[in-house]
């Protein structure tokens, strides 16, 4: 039972990673002390992507703690935040970072949240969002020093949530959608590479979100010409239809494998210079 529960808590952070950012955060009941017999996700603050709902990191984080996590940070990587072009680059960066911010959170890893917090408030500022997040990026850094995750994680959705909005007040919603995208390539990432060092049919379930992945792949070609035009936008879409059949499937260890080839070569084509 706690490897079951182990392994849908495994499912809905990685999700959580790539999506926190795209709709309205609504609040339920706090969750339990106590480790829960079965994953109820209507106890978890949540997003919702209209039919997919999805609980905010920090939540998930909290009761992944009590059962126990992969080798977090061997999956840490550096964002190169010096190498961006247009806005549609620095939006995917954007998501990247904030969930490897996530991951160096589970890590416990004081020195990499605090650079992450600095870059998420220069990329912030280099689209345009930098005063939405200062307070939030400055608690980030503080807190991690003190070694207050719980704080930080609280922090992190925060910013992940100002972003969003701040985006939207900007009439920016297109980047908005390529922030959670970015995230949620890099989340894939992860679990991907996790998945891969113990597989097993059940871990390969992790993987399952068509609904996702369809939610992404209709965000993109609703976009406008100008920005699907976009080499890197372009690139990531043919990703995801390149991923799409894998994932409807029994996913086997080849698959897996495939898709952490694809999501891997993305991420390092959104931390290169366009």
């Amino acid at each position: 039972m706690e490897n079951q529960v182990r392994h849908k808590l495994m499912k809905i952070v990685l999700a959580s990673l790539a999506s926190a950012t795209i709709t309205i955060v609504t609040q339920f009941s706090s969750f339990a002390d106590s480790v829960p017999e079965q994953v109820d996700l209507s106890r978890f603050p949540a997003t919702q992507l209209e039919d997919v709902v999805i609980p905010l990191p920090s939540e998930v984080f909290n009761v992944l703690d009590k059962l126990g996590t992969p080798n977090w940070r061997s999956e840490l990587r550096d964002p190169n935040i010096n190498n961006r072009g247009a806005r549609a680059q620095i939006a995917l960066l954007l998501g990247s970072v904030i969930a490897e911010g996530f991951v160096a959170v589970e890590a416990t890893d004081k020195a990499r949240v605090q650079q992450i917090g600095r870059d998420v408030l220069e990329l912030s500022r280099a689209i345009g969002v930098e005063t939405a997040v200062l307070s939030r990026t400055n608690a980030i850094v503080t807190r991690a020093e003190a070694g207050d995750w719980g704080i930080v994680r609280r922090e992190l959705d925060g910013a992940l949530t100002d972003v969003k909005n701040a985006m939207i007040e900007l009439k920016d919603a297109q980047l908005a959608h390529l922030v959670s995208l970015g995230g949620w390539l890099r989340g894939t990432e992860v679990l991907t590479s996790i998945v891969t060092k113990t597989y097993s049919p059940d871990t390969a379930d992790l993987l399952n979100q068509p609904d996702l992945l369809k939610y992404f792949q209709q965000r993109l070609a609703g976009m406008p010409v100008r920005m699907r035009s976009n080499p890197l936008v372009a690139k990531i879409q043919k990703a995801l239809d390149a991923i799409a059949p894998l994932i409807n499937q029994r996913i086997s260890l080849g698959s897996v494998k495939r898709i952490n080839e694809i999501t891997a070569q993305i991420v390092r084509a959104i931390n290169s210079s366009a």
